[in-house]
This record gives structure tokens, C-alpha cells and sequence, in this order.
């Protein structure tokens, strides 16, 4: 039974820093691409950050040069370290797992098997 469970979430003032964990059980982290994405109330579930097997990281353009993705093998956690956080950084986060081949792109929602619970961050200004 695969099991992503997200931590680290919570409130925080614009500006500052969250980093937020993704323990797997069932999985292995290292054998696939993994992604961070987030939910505003209102919106669609979009792509954060992803993760190669290889460590190639990628990200949307809003968080680029705030964020980053990484994983530790060892301990099968993906993390995503938050600087610099804004207001619209607001929303619940889930950590995913991709289904593997056919990869079309990281931020593809439907390309991701395993989902975590999400775990909610709340940026105020």
C-alpha cells in the first residue's frame, strides 16, 4: 500500500520560509519522478516542482528561484524548502508520485499515480 504523507505546513508572514516534508511508505522515491503541487480555493491543482530520478529539478514560473525541490533517498522524503513566501504562495500542497512512461510533462496532473493528503500553507501579508 503506497502512503505519501505531507508535513510542514502552517502560517506564515510574507517573506518568510517553510519547508515542507513528504515521507513514503510503500514507494520508493528514487525510482520516480516526484512533484510538489498546490490547490488555491477557487483554482485548479497546479505543478510546483518536480524531480527527476536523476535529480533534474524543475518548477513553475511563479516559484522559480523561491523554491526548492529535493529528496532524500535515504530516508524516501521529498522536500520543498519555500523562501521568500507571498500571499499567493497561499493554498494546500500535495506531494505526487508519477505514473512513469508515457512522461509528457512534470506538471500534468493526470501523469501522477500516488497522491498525498496535502498539507496547508497560509501566507499573510
Amino acid at each position: 500500500q503506497v502512503q505519501l504523507v505531507e508535513s510542514g505546513g502552517g502560517p506564515v508572514q510574507a517573506g518568510g520560509s517553510l519547508r515542507l516534508s513528504c515521507a513514503a511508505s510503500g514507494y520508493t522515491v528514487s525510482s520516480s519522478f516526484m512533484g510538489w503541487f498546490r490547490q488555491a480555493p477557487g483554482k485548479e491543482r497546479e505543478g510546483v516542482a518536480g524531480i527527476s530520478t536523476r535529480g533534474s529539478t524543475y518548477y513553475a514560473d511563479s516559484v522559480k528561484g523561491r523554491f526548492t525541490i529535493s529528496k532524500d533517498n535515504a530516508k524516501n522524503t521529498l522536500f520543498l524548502q519555500m523562501n521568500s513566501l507571498k500571499p499567493e504562495d497561499t493554498a494546500m500542497y500535495y506531494c505526487a508520485a508519477h505514473r512513469g512512461s508515457p512522461f509528457f510533462a512534470w506538471d500534468r496532473r493526470a501523469e501522477y499515480s500516488y497522491w498525498g493528503q496535502g498539507t496547508q500553507v497560509t501566507v499573510s501579508s
